[in-house]
């Protein structure tokens, strides 16, 4: 298939779904979802959707709740303020995570190249962790709107749910609760203009790269903090591809065949403000079992086939690297460029290995430590990695809702003190 064809190719639906369009005339013809039929009937995907709602929802409304009863320890010190977001940060990372363990299982399949040698570990039980830095900056490909729940999950494999923070479009802030939710744990809102963009974008990098002394505080000061980014601005659909291949029309470079052109201009500043307080930029290469050809995995795996249908991904499969702060290019902008769209390029090519091979390349070498925890260490190539997204343990769905339990102490204490006045 060509790349206008590709550009041109729809989604279309029949009642299970399973329906695609003609590249070339734009006829309907039935494809079989990934995932199958829906496991689900109507009466069923209700109840589903009911307890989704009482548990998420209300995680999300306990979770807000408890941050704006300790917003005002803002005013009096910033160190416990921040504390308490990672905290109520850690409790949300725990809902995500639950929240997939019981709506969307799926299986996690994750590999790495030599970079990362070392860094990523199966646990007896299964469970996946990892032994990345607790500063980071996290660039991914970007194909479905849920990409961001499985990337915390990672974090929370590398204990780090509570330091995790998104670059996200302006509107999203405007979301009720989550909206509001989002900002109070730091998250950063651009609106895709630059002029308007970079005092708001310093600003919040600043905040990242100030020291504090509170319980949450990592070495020297500095807060853990793992900053999401998507260099291509929005989830790969039919729209977006075609945006991408006139830019690579207009500008003379070759456009990719698995993913969107990068946008280097945010990538480059946030590199330049976090560079001295930041030794890495990790990548991680995202692909969905049994998506077709000429299809996109937002035409399938909507949120409605993922949670209430039962008909999540076969598997998501990640692919990890880590780049080196010193050796990227950030005082050329040019050189940066040319850097990202080399890195893409070979995501794209990473990309190309999965469709003809369902499984991504995977380090098995064996050499001295890579620089983590103790240079006496052995580290080992991973492999293939196969998990799924689950708690370490049960009993920490409890923090989940511990946020409540503190607002109704608070406010049990604010009306002993009233009563004694």
């Amino acid at each position: 298939m060509s790349l206008s064809e590709l550009t041109r190719a729809r989604g279309g639906q029949d009642k299970l779904g399973n329906a695609g369009r003609n590249a070339d005339d734009g006829s309907t013809t039935v494809q079989r979802h990934p995932a199958g039929p829906p496991k689900h009937n109507i009466f069923v995907q209700a109840i589903r959707l009911i307890s989704f709602v009482l548990y998420f929802g209300g995680g999300c409304l306990t979770c807000h709740a408890a941050q704006l009863v300790c917003a005002v320890s803002y005013f009096v010190n910033r160190d416990y303020f921040y504390a308490l977001m990672a905290f109520y940060k850690q409790a949300f990372g725990v809902l995500i995570t639950t929240m997939t363990q019981w709506w969307s299982p799926t299986k996690i399949r994750i590999s790495g190249d030599e970079s990362v040698r070392g860094e990523l570990h199966q646990t007896e039980d299964g469970r996946f962790e990892c032994d990345f830095p607790h500063r980071l900056v996290l660039i991914a490909n970007h194909q479905l709107y849920t990409e961001w729940i499985y990337l915390w999950w990672i974090a929370y494999a590398a204990r780090m749910h509570g330091h995790f923070y998104i670059i996200l479009k302006e509107s999203l802030k405007h979301l009720p609760i989550l909206g509001p939710a989002m900002q109070l744990f730091g998250f950063i809102f651009l609106a895709r203009n630059w002029e308007r963009d970079r005092p708001r974008f310093q600003y919040r990098l600043q905040k990242l790269n100030t020291r504090h002394k509170g319980p949450m505080s990592g070495p020297e000061g500095l807060d853990p903090m793992w900053l999401l980014l998507f260099p291509e601005g929005t989830n790969l659909g039919t729209n977006s591809r075609r945006s991408s291949a006139k830019w690579a029309e207009k500008t003379g470079i070759r456009d990719f065949k698995h993913c969107l052109l990068p946008r280097a201009t945010g990538l480059l500043y946030c590199l330049q403000e976090l560079s001295g307080t930041l030794d890495y930029v990790y990548d991680c290469t995202i692909a969905y079992e049994g998506i077709p050809h000429g299809q996109f995995g937002e035409q399938l795996f909507t949120l409605r086939g993922t949670y209430l249908e039962g008909r999540p991904p076969k598997s998501v499969n990640m692919h990890w690297r880590k780049f080196i702060m010193s050796q990227i290019p950030l005082h050329d902008s040019k050189a940066f460029e040319a850097w990202l769209h080399e890195r893409w390029q070979e995501k794209d090519d990473l990309l190309e290995h999965y469709q003809q091979t369902g499984r991504f390349p995977a380090d098995e070498g064996k050499d001295t430590w890579n620089g983590g925890v103790s240079p006496h260490k052995v580290a080992f190539g991973a492999g293939h990695i196969e998990t799924e997204v689950r708690p370490a343990h049960t009993i920490e769905v409890v923090q989940v809702f511990l946020p409540f339990v503190l607002v109704l102490l608070t406010f049990y204490a604010l009306r002993k003190l009233w009563n004694l006045f």
